[in-house]
């Protein structure tokens, strides 16, 4: 019974050494940023506003209403 508690230890601490190990190797792996980037395209809904086909939709709607 003694044996196999052992073995379980055993293939336990393997597993986590050989985790700890792919953990740093990934963050040694990872990009650090400067800073925030700055978006070069609108974000959210404005991006939609924007668009040629919205706008075409609010001039439509704008001839509709009166």
């Amino acid at each position: 019974m003694e044996g196999e508690r052992g073995k379980r230890l055993r293939t336990f601490l393997l597993g986590g050494l050989v985790g700890s190990m792919a953990g740093l190797a990934a963050a040694g792996r990872m990009k650090v940023r400067a800073g925030p980037r700055r978006r070069e395209t609108p974000a959210g809904l404005r991006a939609f506003e924007e668009a040629p086909c919205y706008e075409e939709l609010v001039e439509r709607e704008k001839r509709e209403r009166t």
